[in-house]
């Protein structure tokens, strides 16, 4: 409950803010990240948009009222897509929480990667503009394959690989027998 106060105070600041369409971004996407990690904050999250927060009733309208007011001043700069409603906005939050958690349950570290909050933020922004998705994984400085690109699997022995596998490592190493001969 007191974060999603906090959230709630936040958002009441940041409604006279001077650029209201990166302002709202910022603000869901720091949601988001502060949430997803985070089941209870999730549930209590998604209930509180149904009217259903049993510690606080009022908390839940309270937060919707406050990020309506974000979402409303970022339609009115033109940043938002005007046909984009807070039962819109909700759902989009509460899925892309879920997401993001799903996706970082996957990762030992729990680190997510963000590719769902900018999918989310590229369908609410009013002109199609595609926003560069953080790489698959999470992992921003993965090495590729020297033959075929792919991603490669951090090795155990702390070596770094260059090939994804058996059959790259043998097609290296049949291009390199035919550079050598004469």
């Amino acid at each position: 409950m007191d974060r999603i106060e906090l959230f709630t105070d936040t958002a009441r600041d940041l409604v006279d803010a001077e650029d209201p369409g990166a302002v709202f971004f910022r603000f869901l996407a720091s949601v988001v990240r502060l949430t997803s990690r985070n089941k209870a904050l999730c549930d209590a999250l998604e209930t509180a948009g149904a009217g259903h927060f049993a510690p606080s009733p009022g908390a839940g309208q309270d937060f919707d009222e406050a990020l309506e007011a974000l979402l409303t001043r970022a339609q009115r700069a033109g940043a938002v897509r005007r046909d984009v409603g807070m039962t819109d906005l909700r759902a989009l939050l509460v899925g892309c929480l879920s997401m993001e958690r799903a996706r970082g349950a996957g990762d030992p570290k729990g680190d997510a990667s963000g590719r769902m909050t900018a999918l989310m933020c590229d369908a609410l922004r009013a002109t199609p503009s595609v926003t560069k998705l953080p790489p698959e994984g999470g992992k921003r400085n993965e090495s590729r394959c020297e033959v075929c690109g792919g991603a490669l699997a951090v090795a155990r022995t702390g070596r770094p690989a260059r090939y994804c596998g058996g059959a790259c490592r043998q097609k290296a190493h049949r291009a390199r027998g035919r550079t050598r001969r004469p």
